[in-house]
C-alpha cells in the first residue's frame, strides 16, 4: 500500500475513530456524573457533615416523617431534592453554595446555626412556595386525599387550601424541623404553622 493510499484510508476513517472515542468518553462521563448525582442524593450523604447531623437531622428524627405507624419514611432528599432530572440538576448546582458555606464555617456550631436558622428556613420556604411544594406532592396530593378520614380541622383546612390554590408549605412549616426563633414576629415569613 502506498503512502498516499494509507493517508487516504486514515482520512476516511478519522471521523469514525473520533466519533467512537467521543461516544465512549461520553458514556463514561455520563455514567460517572449520574453515579455522583445519586451518591449525593442519599440521606447518609446529607448527614455526613456535623452541621446537618447535629442540628436538623436530630429534629427530623422526632417527626412523623421519620417514624410513623405505616413505616414509610421521607428522607432528606425526598423533601429537598426534586425527582425529575432537570430540576434535580438545578438543585445540585444550587447546593454548591452550601459547600462554599461549609468551607467558610458559616453554621459549624449550634450557635451559628441558630443565628442563621430563620434565613435558612425562609430560603427553603420560598423555594417550596415557588415550586408549589413539588417535593411534598410526590407523596401528598390534594386529589389523592380522603378528607373524610382526616380530623375536622385538617379536613376543613385541606379543602380550603385546595379551593384557594394554596401549597403545602403555606401551612406546614415546622413539620420536619424546629421553627426558627422570631419566625412569628418576622413579617417576611408566612405565619401559618403546622401544629
Amino acid at each position: 500500500m502506498s503512502d498516499e493510499t494509507k493517508k487516504g484510508f486514515l482520512r476516511r476513517k478519522s471521523p469514525w475513530v473520533v466519533l467512537a472515542i467521543g461516544l465512549v468518553l461520553g458514556v463514561i462521563f455520563w455514567g460517572g456524573f449520574n453515579t455522583a448525582m445519586e451518591a449525593t442524593n442519599q440521606e447518609k450523604f446529607c448527614i455526613s457533615c456535623h452541621e446537618m447531623y447535629e442540628n436538623v437531622y436530630q429534629e427530623y428524627k422526632n417527626t412523623i416523617h421519620y417514624n410513623n405507624r405505616t413505616g414509610v419514611r421521607a428522607t432528606c432528599p425526598d423533601c429537598h431534592v426534586p425527582k425529575d432530572w432537570v430540576h434535580k440538576l438545578v438543585r445540585k448546582v444550587q447546593a454548591t453554595n452550601e459547600l462554599y458555606h461549609k468551607a467558610l464555617g458559616t453554621i459549624d456550631t449550634p450557635e451559628k446555626f441558630e443565628a442563621k436558622r430563620l434565613e435558612l428556613a425562609r430560603n427553603v420556604w420560598a423555594s417550596m412556595k415557588a415550586t408549589d411544594s413539588r417535593e411534598c406532592r410526590n407523596c401528598h396530593e390534594f386529589d389523592s386525599m380522603d378528607y373524610t378520614r382526616q380530623g375536622r380541622r385538617g379536613m376543613d383546612q385541606h379543602i380550603l387550601g385546595a379551593d384557594e390554590g394554596m401549597t403545602c408549605i403555606d401551612c406546614h412549616k415546622g413539620i420536619a424541623h424546629s421553627l426558627p426563633d422570631m419566625y412569628e414576629e418576622d413579617q417576611s415569613s408566612v405565619l401559618a404553622v403546622h401544629e
